[in-house]
């Protein structure tokens, strides 16, 4: 074994919040090391946000090209793997290179902590230990694994489903959150036969109904067959295919197809050989890290981020704690302002949400109006055919503040953004409603909706 390597600050994951924790520990000065398992750039990079995203971008494509013409889905979905890949390769390239550009050593293999100012680098039969002054756990998440119906060659994750080597005539999707939603609906617009059971009484729980509902629709049109309140119990499992039971109302239900796809949620990467224990760490009974409004743990030189926290499991909400956990370190007055944090589901339609909803709203007891309007009277979304959906922004009934903002339609992911601002910035409807849009764009749908919100703000 090497002799120890000194750093300041050691880094432990590659992902959205790791990359972005190194390359900001390196940029304050700070001697910095990260540490990889698996492929620089970690899950969203590799098998998670950007492989997905580029099928299903790939998905819609080929759904439009073929309303058009007759090309052959196995070549269109070949020539999408082949797009995927190669973006998947850029963007960890980009990381890569933004590593070594801040000046960061990039250490290969797997971390496990020897105390609480050591850990051991495992690569195959090399070892290294790296002595550190402070740590950033950026670990990530992993799929969870269903007991009854593990993993296996008819069984997916999602990162199985991003890389099948051709469409499956039939799909089960286990979970009808968003990425069940997600992937399903790509397999559906490639041209797969798509079965989505979900545990609770709509798909995308969490979401209002009203905000569902258009996603629904065009579920419905793409020929998938959504079951609620289902429960997976059993699955069987041949060479050609699989039998999955499931449980409605008390009654035993069987369906067979290619594959079945799990998509019930993620699990922390804070169990294995990291060796918390070691350094007298607790996780929660979730596996969750707790952490101050620095993202500094119960030890005091170890801090964590991303999907190990509580919170949404966002990579943007993991390159946000990454900055304030590095600024941290170097002694900066920072912390941690979750009043803001978007949550995109890239289905079709899109659908997005920041803020309050008006039924948080309610249950906090703020008095709100809401102000809607439809992309179906917006001159750009009916000339490129995309005139479902709407923008509704909710603001407080007396200040006119914006509370919340919710956006189900072609661009809801980048609109949000702009209602994302506002709402940092403290800006009320009127704000929004003054603010001259350009013509023919989405944003027009905002500035309406807002403008709508004035209407029922004056009436109060």
């Amino acid at each position: 074994m090497d002799r120890p390597i000194e750093t300041d600050v050691l880094v432990i994951g590659s992902g959205p919040g790791g990359y972005a924790a190194a390359v900001r520990s390196a940029q304050l000065g700070m001697k910095t090391i990260v540490v990889e398992r698996g492929q620089i750039g970690g899950i969203c990079t590799n098998v998670g946000c950007i492989p997905s995203k580029a099928l299903i971008a790939e998905a819609h494509r080929y759904h439009s090209r073929r309303l058009w013409s007759r090309s052959s889905s196995v070549d269109s979905f070949e020539e999408a793997q082949a797009f995927k890949e190669a973006i998947v390769n850029k963007q960890s390239g980009g990381v890569q290179y933004l590593l070594k550009s801040a000046g960061v050593t990039v250490l290969e293999g797997e971390a496990s902590f020897m105390d609480e100012h050591t850990a051991r680098i495992v690569q195959l039969e090399k070892e290294q230990v790296v002595a550190f002054k402070y740590a950033i756990l950026a670990t990530g998440s992993r799929p969870i694994e269903l007991q009854a119906i593990p993993f296996g060659s008819r069984v997916l994750s999602s990162t199985e489903a991003l890389s099948l080597a051709g469409i499956p005539e039939s799909l089960i999707v286990i979970g009808g959150g968003y990425i069940g939603v997600e992937l399903g609906q790509m397999y559906a617009k490639f041209g797969s036969k798509v079965t989505i059971l979900e545990g609770g009484q709509q798909v995308l729980p969490g979401f209002e109904a009203d905000l569902v509902a258009p996603v629904m629709k065009q579920m419905n049109a793409d020929g998938m067959t959504i079951v609620t309140e289902a429960t997976a119990v059993r699955a069987e499992q041949d060479s050609e295919g699989i039998t999955l039971h499931y449980v409605r109302n008390d009654v035993r239900h069987s369906i067979r197809a290619d594959y079945a796809l799990v998509t019930v949620g993620r699990r922390p990467n804070t169990d294995g050989s990291l060796g918390l224990d070691r350094i007298g760490l607790r996780t929660t009974s979730k596996g969750l890290l707790e952490t101050d409004k620095q993202c500094r743990t119960e030890v005091p030189h170890v801090f964590a981020i991303g999907d190990i926290t509580e919170g949404p499991a966002l990579a943007h909400k993991a390159s946000y704690e990454a900055i304030v956990a590095a600024e941290a370190i170097a002694g900066l007055p920072t912390m941690v302002d979750y009043k803001v944090i978007p949550l995109v589901v890239f289905s079709g339609p899109e659908l997005a949400s920041v803020g309050l909803s008006e039924t948080e709203c309610k249950a906090k007891a703020i008095p709100t109006i809401a102000g809607r309007s439809s992309f179906g009277i917006n001159g750009r979304a009916l000339a490129v055919r995309e005139p479902e959906g709407f923008v509704k922004v909710i603001a407080h009934a007396e200040t006119g503040l914006i509370m919340g903002a919710q956006v189900v339609g072609a661009e809801a992911s980048t609109l949000v953004s702009e209602l994302s601002l506002a709402i940092e910035m403290g800006a009320t409807v009127e704000d929004l409603a003054l603010t001259i849009h350009p013509h023919p764009t989405w944003g027009e749908v905002i500035m309406e909706a807002a403008q709508n919100a004035v209407k029922r703000l004056a009436k109060k």
